[in-house]
């Protein structure tokens, strides 16, 4: 579908509150304000004709493009070429700061670098999923978009004697112009939600003000890594994108900034993902406290530490943890469908919310448990009433790890025994056990280490496949599943455990292939939905820790290799890689750039403790 750019073609730039996709032509086709998980503002990238955009383009027929972040930030340069001339787009989002706030503004300006260029400048909100109508008021300099519950502000950066270069002014309820420029000239303009005054003109200096603000952000940020090994380019790219996906007033991370970007184009799985899953934002701690960002580590964990508190002692039928909440910690997540857009290239249907919320998956546990246990090692303590609470959801899991839930995929196909679940369930038991002895506390350690015995020889007895020599998705079945590749990141097994090597080598098999990982076979697990999705970029970053892990580091460094030639122009990656080679799924996906991290952080230490770049 040429009239949808491809998932890939697209950067994120972001104020820690929202954030914005911008493609490679410079259009911004997705927004929503004033949080992740607020309706739309721009989503075009949803339905091209009622998404609403704003646009930026050369008025040439035939132009080259180029896209870059600046070295170091999230501030991201669009570059066009023609025979005429080149022209570029600089756009960002000035940080907002913790304190939750209306106000959001996405600056963009165009300059002419070479020649002369016309600009094609286009906005056209529609706000609320396109549901909202809005009124559009024209002033000298700028324009207001007003709609029920959110006005948003187009002010011009320009200097007040300078030439009024538009050619001409459309209206309607959207903002059409072209804008000529010759080499060495700029103007601009801010898009601003909550504006406290009319549309004013915004000078060059308060404009390169707010840009060097923004460039300096991002720069001491990322120079509070430590990383100084091998891919440093691919992991603070990584770690940039994941800092744009967290919610700075809360600390959670959102899975990826959007919703409905399609698995399989044309199919059904068509998820939001603009919402904290305890899973995935508990990954995040490894690969923070890995890189050095304890602050934003801690920051998650006081997150984490709420939800196990507002819900202790009060579980319901998913237990005392939901799966995914909203950034602000709400567990309201209703699903409902926008009937009225067709979804990217046609792949309705298009979901926001998320019907899984409530599901029962109990490897959640286990993730906040290690990532608890992790983040005391590192300096970041629990208090009493933390100590207590946790102790409450402790017992929870005591009375109710040997039931069947949902699993970690989300599966719409009936509860199991998923193996998964019950290695995590063994995780939790585990890393509470060496949590309340580090630090001395009160806790049910003979529950505790009663729960966590059997949890292991259930497993080894329920979740082991004689005939398939390895691990499989749940007990009674012969599937495999590449969650389970984490059995040895986790210590439940040795990397080195003959059992494990041939649990390897069958994934090898059945899950890999030329190096990318599928999640599992529906076709032989059905997951009650339609259709078959593409390689899971995740699981295929877990293949090269585990492979690490297991010695095959000639291996793990080559699949490596093979998965960064995957991302986009930019480093970013969505949740799926199709059989083109095509990205799929919601962008970009944080558990994916994640899973990037901890493999280049195990691979990187497994080379260096070899003493040398090889196997």
């Amino acid at each position: 579908m040429a009239d949808y750019p491809l998932i890939e073609n697209h950067g994120v730039i972001g104020d820690l509150q929202t954030a914005a996709l911008v493609t490679t032509d410079g259009t911004v086709d997705w927004f929503c304000c004033p949080r992740f998980d607020s309706p739309s503002v721009f989503g075009a990238l949803l339905d091209r004709e009622k998404g609403g955009h704003c646009r930026v383009r050369p008025a040439h027929e035939t132009y080259a493009t180029k896209q870059l972040y600046l070295p170091d930030t999230a501030i991201l340069v669009t570059r066009y070429m023609t025979e005429a001339g080149a022209g570029e787009v600089v756009d960002f989002m000035p940080v907002t700061g913790t304190t939750a706030t209306p106000r959001h503004r996405l600056v963009r300006l165009l300059r002419c670098v070479r020649g002369s260029m016309t600009f094609e400048v286009d906005i056209a909100p529609r706000f609320d999923y396109g549901r909202a109508p809005h009124e559009l008021h024209l002033t000298e300099h700028g324009a207001v978009f007003s709609a029920p519950g959110l006005e948003l502000t187009a002010h011009a950066i320009r200097e007040p004697h300078d030439d009024r270069l538009v050619d001409h002014l459309d209206g309607g309820n959207d903002v059409h112009f072209a804008l000529t420029l010759q080499a060495g000239q700029q103007r601009g303009m801010i898009l601003e939600s909550a504006a406290d005054g009319p549309p004013r003109e915004v000078r060059y200096a308060e404009f390169q003000q707010l840009f060097e603000e923004t460039a300096q952000f991002w720069r001491s940020w990322l120079g509070r890594s430590r990383y100084s090994g091998r891919w440093r380019e691919a992991v603070e790219r990584s770690a940039v994108t994941l800092k744009l996906m967290t919610y700075a007033p809360s600390g959670a991370l959102v899975a990826a900034p959007t919703a409905g970007l399609p698995e399989q184009l044309g199919g059904e799985r068509n998820w939001d993902y603009r919402f904290t899953w305890i899973r995935d934002a508990s990954f995040s701690v490894y690969a923070l406290l890995g890189l050095g960002f304890t602050e934003e580590a801690a920051a998650f964990i006081d997150w984490l530490d709420d939800r196990v508190q507002e819900r202790a002692g009060t579980a319901g039928g998913s237990g005392p943890l939901n799966i995914m909440y909203r950034v602000d910690g709400s567990a309201d997540l209703q699903e409902e469908i926008l009937d009225h857009w067709e979804g990217y290239e046609r792949s309705a249907p298009v979901r926001i919310g998320n019907g899984a919320a409530n599901q029962l998956q109990l490897d959640i546990y286990g993730e906040a448990m290690d990532s608890i246990h992790f983040a005391h090692r590192h300096g970041i303590q629990l208090g009493h009433r933390s100590w207590t609470s946790l102790r409450t959801l402790l017992d929870w899991l005591t009375d109710h790890w040997d039931q069947a839930g949902e699993g970690l995929w989300e599966t719409r196909g009936g509860r199991k025994h998923f193996t998964y679940g019950r290695v995590m369930s063994w995780v939790a038991f585990d890393r509470a056990l060496r949590l309340a002895e580090a630090s001395g506390r009160p806790a049910a350690t003979a529950h505790w280490s009663s729960a966590r015995d059997a949890l292991y020889d259930q497993i080894m007895a329920k979740g082991w496949d004689e005939g398939r020599h390895a691990f499989v998705q749940h007990y009674g079945s012969d599937v495999l599943d590449s969650s389970l590749l984490r059995m040895p990141t986790v210590g439940f097994i040795s990397p080195q455990d003959p059992m494990w090597a041939s649990c390897l080598d069958a994934m090898d098999t059945e899950l890999v292939s030329d190096s990318l990982v599928y999640r599992y076979n529906p076709e032989a697990s059905p997951d009650g939905l339609r259709g078959s999705e593409g390689t899971f970029s995740l699981c295929t970053f877990m293949y090269v820790d585990a492979l690490a892990r297991a010695g095959r580091t000639d291996q793990a460094r080559l699949v490596l290799e093979k998965m960064l030639g995957y991302a986009n122009h930019l480093g970013l990656y969505s949740e799926e890689i199709g059989l083109t080679g095509r990205q799929l799924g919601n962008f970009p996906q944080a558990f994916t750039h994640l899973a990037l991290i901890d493999a280049a952080l195990t691979l990187n230490e497994t080379l260096n403790r070899a003493g040398s770049d090889g196997g």
